[in-house]
C-alpha cells in the first residue's frame, strides 16, 4: 500500500512539474499566434492595401485595420495582467475569528466547560472539527479562508480560486478573475474579426481563379484562418460559460460576487484595471474572506 501511495505520488509531482514547464512554452505559442496573424493580417494583406489601392478598397482596409490593433492591444493588455498578477495569497500565520454568536453553537469539549468566551473563540478559530468552514492545508501547513484552494501546480494556496490555466501560467483567483474574462472577451472579438476579414482570401484560395499572393503567403493566410476560426469557436464557449457563472453569481468552484469581480465603477469594466476606490474598498482585493452563497457556505469543495 505504501508503494502504491508513493507511487501515485510521484506521478502527481511529475504531472505537475510538467505543466509548469509547459507554461513558457504556451506563453511562446499565444505570442506565436499573435505573430502569425499580425502578419497575415498587417503585412500581407491589408497593410499594403491602405496606400496601394483605390478609395474603396483603403476605407476595407482601415475599418479592420484600426479595429484589429485596439483590440489586439486589450488582448495582449489583459493577458499579460493575468499572466503577471498574483491571484491572491493567504498571508502568513493567517487565523480566523469566530463571531461571538456562533461560538454558543459549537458543542464544547469536557475541557473547555467553564472557560471565557475569548478563549472559546481562541479554540474555535483553530478547530476544523468546531468550524467547518475554517480548513487547514495539510501541504501548505496552514489555515486556509473560506473559498481558498490549494493549487498543485503552483504549490500553494489560492484566494477564490477559480481554476489554473496553463494558457496564462497562472491560477484565476480573486486578483485577476476579471483581466482574465475579458482575456478571453477580447480574444474572442479579435478571432473573429480575422477570421471575417481573412475569410474571401480563405475562399479565394479554393477557386480556380488566377492567384497573385506567393506559396508562403497562400500558406500563411490559410494556417491564420484556420487558427483563429478555431480559437473563436473554443474561446466563445469558454466565455458564455464564465459569463453565465458570474451572472449566477458563481465560479468554476464555487460561488462569486459579480461586483466583487468587475468592481463598482462602470467606466473600468472593460480594461484589465480597478479604480482607486475600488482598490481601497472592495472586498476581494483587500481582504481573504470572501462572500458566498448561504446554501454553499458549508461546503467543502
Amino acid at each position: 500500500m505504501r508503494m502504491a501511495g508513493a507511487t501515485i505520488a510521484w506521478n502527481v509531482f511529475r504531472f505537475c512539474t510538467a505543466l509548469r514547464a509547459l507554461g513558457s512554452v504556451m506563453i511562446l505559442a499565444v505570442l506565436g499566434v499573435v505573430g502569425v496573424t499580425y502578419y497575415a493580417v498587417v503585412v500581407t494583406h491589408y497593410g499594403p492595401a491602405v496606400f496601394g489601392g483605390g478609395l474603396e478598397e483603403s476605407a476595407v482596409a482601415a475599418a479592420v485595420l484600426v479595429p484589429f490593433h485596439c483590440l489586439l492591444v486589450m488582448l495582449l493588455w489583459s493577458y499579460f495582467s493575468v499572466v503577471l498578477t498574483d491571484p491572491g495569497s493567504v498571508p502568513p500565520n493567517w487565523r480566523s475569528v469566530v463571531d461571538e454568536e456562533k461560538v454558543d453553537a459549537i458543542p464544547l469539549t469536557s475541557s473547555e466547560f467553564g472557560s471565557p468566551v475569548s478563549s472559546l473563540k481562541q479554540s474555535a478559530s483553530l478547530s476544523d472539527l468546531a468550524n467547518p468552514m475554517i480548513r487547514h492545508c495539510k501541504r501548505c501547513n496552514q489555515f486556509k479562508p473560506p473559498r481558498c484552494h490549494h493549487c498543485s501546480i503552483c504549490g500553494r494556496c489560492v484566494l477564490k480560486m477559480d481554476h489554473h490555466c496553463v494558457w496564462v501560467v497562472n491560477c484565476v483567483g480573486a486578483l485577476n478573475y476579471k483581466f482574465f474574462l475579458l482575456f478571453l472577451f477580447y480574444t474572442f472579438l479579435e478571432t473573429t474579426l480575422v477570421t471575417l476579414s481573412l475569410l474571401p482570401h480563405f475562399i479565394a484560395f479554393f477557386n480556380d481563379g488566377e492567384i497573385l499572393e506567393s506559396p508562403g503567403m497562400l500558406a500563411t493566410t490559410f494556417l491564420t484562418f484556420v487558427l483563429n476560426l478555431a480559437f473563436a469557436l473554443s474561446v466563445l464557449g469558454f466565455l458564455a460559460m464564465h459569463i453565465a457563472l458570474v451572472a449566477g453569481n458563481t465560479t468554476t468552484i464555487e460561488a462569486s460576487c459579480q461586483l466583487l469581480v468587475f468592481g463598482t465603477d462602470k467606466r473600468y469594466w472593460f480594461i484589465p484595471a480597478y479604480s482607486e476606490e475600488d482598490l481601497r474598498k472592495m472586498p476581494a482585493l483587500q481582504g481573504v474572506v470572501y462572500p458566498s452563497k448561504p446554501d454553499l457556505d458549508a461546503q467543502e469543495f
